[in-house]
């Protein structure tokens, strides 16, 4: 808008005087800026006030006495005298004749009869018919705004165009809305002076008399306004408008700028308010508000405000570049100023060689830059890179040529210097097109090699961990190995900014990476020598020297140049912390794929080394003045011992080498090597390499259960390192993953735990394990002290019982002799399972050492890890009293299971460890390369299942009561069938019994839970525990007290039709309880074959077989009325039918056999009548015959008590 540029308007201080209503500042403004202001004042002079405070009284008459000497307030005072209620009415009917006509320039209520121009009308009319005629050409404009549909035009107007009258008509104008504010909104008042000459003017004059209107006015603009200004007239007066009332507002600027980003309208005004305000700030060496106001439109997370600022870029570039009125050329120049003003000042223009100067290492021949300039520097930079990667802009050549001066600068070594040149650096990569003449290239040469020069100076003076000398090696390697979408990568995340960069635009950089500054060999043997992060942790950011080893390791770099890297990479691995850092586990992974992998088939031993048994145990033995050879010595239990003390530091006041990160961190390679290690054996084989595997002893000194609980607590700072851990665990040591444990554990380090250290006192501390030994000693006369002493270890941890373990294990047979406390018993069973969280393995050695039967430990005869996880029936060959020792039987139960779950993971281990073998001898063998591997799993699946049905045959055996416990009874039934007692009142013989018994029915509670575990885990085994058998008193406990029996239904059918008949009966006589325990739909199916079966047996065995067969299955019968009432028909006619063939047998002999056919009969026709009789007659019949020895006459009165108890069970109702 230059036409306004002649025109005054109204200044800053004037506004603010307004705003406040500053009346001394109001009387110190001059007569044109008061002029200005006149419409206001003079109402607020006239009008009734609603401040009656006598502050206000006084500051009106200072307003009075101002303007009793300004001529114009007499024009404002007529103006004001006029009847707007009847003006308005006018206005109104106006602007509906003006909608029914259809916007044409008809008749006119307000203004009639003009008979001369709007100038000379305005000039010769009266106060009320200036208001009409101003209010007339406002309404008409207003109204074609409204009807424009945004189309913008411009409305010559006498009126608001003759500069003669500009003031009088401003001065009506602020009436006019002052006095009608709902016919005409301040908004659409400015809306409508945007289509007039000299709207900016007015507009501002109209806020400046209505002050408070000003966010209003300003947002209404903007909300109204182009998404592109500069695009079009009406946006560049908009714009204009917009600047004129921000220079008369200046505070509100930068709140206005923030109205423009939210809308997205306007950018040329965001940014010549932006100008603006730069211009008003005092220069300093901080980062320029323009600086920060663009950066944070094209970094922003924003992406409809980068689009929208993107788009303004690429049109102003499209517009000639020389129209100086550009706002963006206005920004591209105050940028460019910016860039010119931190730039250093003295620069060499050539080229000096390195020995033509003798000076210190960090001395350049360039001028490098200011320290107070860096930050300014980067922040230029990264604008620049946000401008020409996402906004499109193109530099000039002036622009290009700054930049690479400012780029190949040299900052001070400091942490913002160290920023300053990886940007630089990044940015050269992503716009290569900045380097284009021979002495550019050089110069940008030179630069990187004083990169080079400078890296391990600048990263030990500024004490920067990820210095630019990685990201120089990261790039070179990355160059090598051809992957240009990993440099791009990481540009974009250097610079902070995803940006599009051509891969075709990186081959010259690449030519001078890899043949003039990094060639392979070079980049390989610089690597080695870098120093390695010293407390490496995810705080770290940037890249590191991890970030070059890793991408060398993986590209193979170090096995073909013969670069050993194990020294460093087990540096780095002790040199870390928490949080960790995520590049460490892709490290480990492919160190250990570089071990076991050879680089090339034509050159199998190109491999890096592993680390060494004695750098590991390094890691955890940590303690201070012991000879590193002890190491390598025999590991026994005193050094395992030790070990424990090391890690519980508190007890032994030693401090601890290496972080328990390292610790972690090297557990993982060691699992992670041998899972690696048995996973490509086969591979290995057929190269005929066979890299070495880390002993048994080695792993045994490993405290891997403590490491792990120490990683379930950093869950959060170890980022996916504990669910890594938990995997190989899981695979390679399931005994250390068993669920109880971990349920066990919940409860060790919960609340109780908390409360439990509350009550711990200074006498629970001070017990030592030679006070616990002493107290062992003293039973089983005294056991008080031995109580006391095992109370107060319960409140220690887990950690702190560790110096306990080796006493208390090894008096573990001394609590087997008589008269021990069962409290003392359940005491060391509670603190065996704390320690067992920490240290099992050991712990489980230990145990079964000392519960050795006397004869073995008179003999020194000791197992060890090795030895049980064999053999884990081992655990079962205790000394005999374990068996009637609940507490020491769970222990025992424990480490079963914990062995037999090590035992199917060694043998899968060894099986994969001797794959070799499978390939020998396919080579010669005609069956073909798989029938070897198939032979060996299924040798190895036979003797695990073997092992297990073996486990639980003894463990069946144990549930038997002994000679001794049968003899104790007096009662001829056995003790098992108390599972199912019968109800009444008991003896007290059997209430002794019950009392004598009690430990037996313990353990037996004990076992049937572990085979519970172990059927559930392998359904198999229950087949095959049932095919081999067991003794049928034991059915009564097994189908009540193992709740996963049931599936034996699933497999009773075969068992029938095996043609053993002792399976046969043991099968029927399994299938009798299990009907009683569940009586489904599928027991009354198997149930009924079971008869079916029976009845076709009948015909075909023999005599002593039948008598043999019938004789303990006929009971069973009763079972199975008693759980299926309609097999009762079925039944009876089975039984009748034994009977009948039995009497057959005997008719041949001389014996009178009808009296027992005749009962027999009479019971099936009329059981309710004779059962009576029968329970008389059966007993004097049975005293009567019972010497007789023929089987046919036993098995027939076997028949006849079964269907007694049948008609008994069935009167009874039971």
């Amino acid at each position: 808008m230059a036409e306004c540029s002649g025109l005054q308007f109204v200044s800053p201080y004037a506004f603010e005087a307004m705003q406040k209503v500053d009346v001394v500042r109001l009387a110190a403004l001059s007569d044109p800026e008061l002029r200005l202001l006149l419409p206001c004042l003079v109402r607020m002079a006239l009008c009734a006030p609603a401040d009656q405070s006598q502050s206000w009284a006084q500051d009106k008459k200072l307003i009075l006495r101002l303007l009793s000497g300004v001529e114009a307030v007499n024009s404002i005072v007529a103006l004001l005298s006029v009847d707007f209620h009847a003006l308005e009415q006018d206005a109104s009917k106006e602007q509906q004749l003006r909608h029914k006509l259809g916007g044409g320039s008809g008749e006119s209520i307000l203004v009639s009869q003009l008979q001369h121009g709007l100038t000379l009308e305005f000039e010769h009319s009266d106060s009320p018919r200036r208001l009409r005629l101003v209010l007339s050409e406002l309404l008409a404009i207003m109204n074609k705004v409204s009807e424009s549909n945004g189309e913008f035009f411009l409305k010559s107007s006498e009126l608001f165009e003759s500069p003669v009258y500009l003031e009088e008509a401003a001065d009506v104008l602020c009436i006019l809305q002052a006095e009608l504010p709902s016919l005409l909104p301040i908004v659409d008042v400015a809306e409508a002076l945007l289509h007039v000459k000299n709207g900016a003017w007015f507009l501002c004059l109209l806020v400046a008399n209505v002050p408070d209107s000003f966010n209003e006015v300003c947002r209404g603009l903007i909300k109204n306004g182009e998404r592109q200004d500069e695009e079009s007239i009406g946006g560049r007066r908009r714009t204009e408008a917009l600047r004129h009332l921000c220079k008369m507002n200046p505070s509100q600027a930068l709140r206005v700028r923030g109205m423009v980003v939210e809308e997205c309208h306007l950018p040329g005004l965001g940014v010549a308010l932006t100008l603006d305000h730069t211009k008003n700030e005092s220069p300093d060496d901080g980062v320029s508000d323009l600086v920060c106001f663009v950066s944070g439109l094209l970094l922003g997370t924003n992406a409809k405000v980068r689009t929208w600022f993107g788009t303004f870029i690429r049109n102003g570039q499209q517009r000639k570049r020389d129209n100086i009125s550009s706002v963006l050329w206005q920004m591209r120049r105050q940028l460019l100023l910016e860039l010119m003003g931190i730039l250093p000042t003295v620069r060499s223009t050539h080229i000096v060689e390195e020995a033509d100067v003798d000076m210190e290492p960090n001395v350049s021949v360039y001028s490098g830059l200011k320290e107070e300039h860096v930050v300014k520097a980067s922040a230029l930079l990264r604008l620049y890179c946000a401008l020409m990667g996402i906004a499109g802009l193109k530099p000039t050549d002036e622009e290009a040529e700054q930049l690479l001066q400012l780029m190949t600068s040299r900052p001070p070594a400091t942490p913002a210097g160290v920023r300053f040149v990886s940007l630089s650096f990044c940015m050269l990569l992503a716009f290569s097109t900045l380097v284009s003449t021979p002495e550019q290239e050089q110069l940008m040469v030179m630069w990187l090699s004083w990169m080079i020069k400078e890296e391990a100076y600048f990263e030990s003076i500024s004490g920067v961990s990820a210095s630019f000398g990685e990201m120089l090696l990261l790039v070179a390697m990355y160059f090598h190995s051809n992957q240009l979408s990993a440099i791009i990568d990481l540009v974009c995340s250097t610079l902070g900014m995803k940006i599009v960069i051509k891969p075709s635009s990186l081959s010259r950089m690449k030519t001078i990476f890899t043949q003039e500054i990094f060639t392979e060999q070079v980049v390989t043997a610089h690597a080695v020598r870098v120093p390695v992060t010293g407390n490496l942790s995810a705080n770290i950011t940037g890249f590191l020297p991890i970030h070059c080893i890793y991408q060398l390791l993986k590209s193979r770099s170090f096995t073909k140049h013969k670069v050993s890297i194990k020294d460093w990479i087990y540096r780095q691995l002790c040199e870390t912390t928490t949080p960790l850092h995520p590049q460490l586990l892709p490290l480990i992974d492919v160190y250990i794929n570089s071990i076991l992998t050879p680089a090339s088939k034509s050159n199998p031993e190109a491999t890096n080394q592993p680390v060494t048994e004695q750098e590991i145990l390094n890691v955890f033995q940590g303690l201070s003045g012991v000879n590193p050879n002890f190491y390598s010595q025999e590991l026994g239990m005193q050094h395992d011992l030790c070990m424990w003390f090391y890690v519980q530091g508190e007890n032994t006041r030693l401090t601890q080498r290496y972080s328990i990160t390292t610790q972690l961190l090297v557990l993982y390679y060691v699992l992670s090597y041998e899972e690696a290690l048995l996973a490509n054996t086969k591979i290995l084989a057929a190269m005929q390499k066979k890299p070495k595997s880390y002993s048994s002893a080695l792993m045994d000194q490993i405290p891997i259960k403590y490491l792990i609980r120490q990683a379930q607590g950093l869950q959060q700072e170890l980022g996916g390192l504990h669910s890594a851990l938990l995997r190989l665990l899981a695979t390679n040591y399931p005994h250390l993953c068993i669920v109880e444990d971990w349920i066990c554990e919940e409860q060790i380090t919960g609340t109780d735990a908390l409360l439990r250290r509350m009550l711990l006192t200074n006498i629970a501390k001070n017990h030592s394990p030679k006070q616990l030994q002493e107290a062992f000693s003293m039973l089983p006369g005294n056991h008080t002290q031995l109580m006391q002493i095992l109370e107060h270890l319960t409140l220690l941890s887990a950690g702190e019982l560790i110096p306990y373990a080796e006493v208390l294990t090894s008096n573990m047979n001394r609590l087997l002799n008589a008269g021990v406390p069962r409290r003392i018993l359940q005491t060391v069973n509670k603190l065996w399972m704390v320690l067992n969280t920490v240290m099992p393995r050991r712990l489980w050695v230990m145990t079964v050492n000392a519960l050795q039967p006397s004869v073995k430990i008179v003999r020194q005869q000791k197992y060890t890890q090795n030895d049980l996880m064999i053999d884990p029936l081992i655990v079962l060959r205790c000394d005999q009293r374990v068996h009637r020792s609940p507490p020491l039987m769970d222990i025992t139960l424990h480490m079963l299971n914990g062995y037999l779950l090590a035992s199917k993971a060694y043998l899968n281990s060894h099986l994969k460890e001797t794959a070799e073998q499978d390939i020998r001898p396919s080579q010669n063998n005609a069956m073909g390369p798989e029938a070897p591997e198939v032979t060996r799993e299924e040798l190895k699946n036979a003797l695990l299942a073997a092992q297990d049905s073996a486990a639980v045959q003894i463990l069946l055996e144990i549930c038997l009561p002994t000679e001794e416990e049968k003899a104790q009874s007096s009662n001829t039934h056995s003790l098992l069938k108390s599972v199912h007692s019968t109800t009444g009142p008991k003896s007290p013989e059997l209430e002794e019994e019950d009392s004598l018994l009690c430990n037996l029915r313990e353990v037996q509670c004990l076992i049937c839970c572990l085979l519970h575990q172990m059927y559930i885990a392998d359904p198999n085994i229950v087949k095959l525990v049932h095919f081999q058998g067991y003794p049928c008193e034991l059915l009564a406990l097994t189908v009540a007290g193992i709740p996963s029996m049931h599936i034996c239904l699933d497999f009773i059918p075969e068992l029938i039709a095996q043609p053993e008949l002792e399976k046969q009966i043991f099968a029927i006589q399994l299938l009798s309880f299990l009907c009683i325990q569940y009586a489904l739909p599928k027991s009354l199916s198997v149930a009924r074959l079971a008869i079916n079966v029976m009845g076709t047996l009948l015909t075909v065995l023999t005599q002593s077989k039948r008598y043999a067969f019938f004789m303990p299955t006929l009971p069973c019968l009763v079972s199975f009325c008693q759980a299926f009432p309609p097999l009762y028909e079925d039944i009876m006619s089975l039984l009748i039918q034994i009977g009948q063939v039995c009497a057959s047998d005997v008719a041949t002999q001389t014996r009178d056999f009808d009296p027992i056919i005749t009962r027999l009969q009479q019971l099936k026709e009329k059981p309710l009548e004779v059962s009576g009789i029968c329970k008389d007659s059966s007993n004097k019949s049975f005293s009567r015959d019972i010497a007789s020895m023929d089987p046919d006459v036993r098995l027939c009165q076997c028949v006849e008590n079964t269907i007694i108890e049948i008609i008994n069970m069935s009167v009874s109702g039971v």
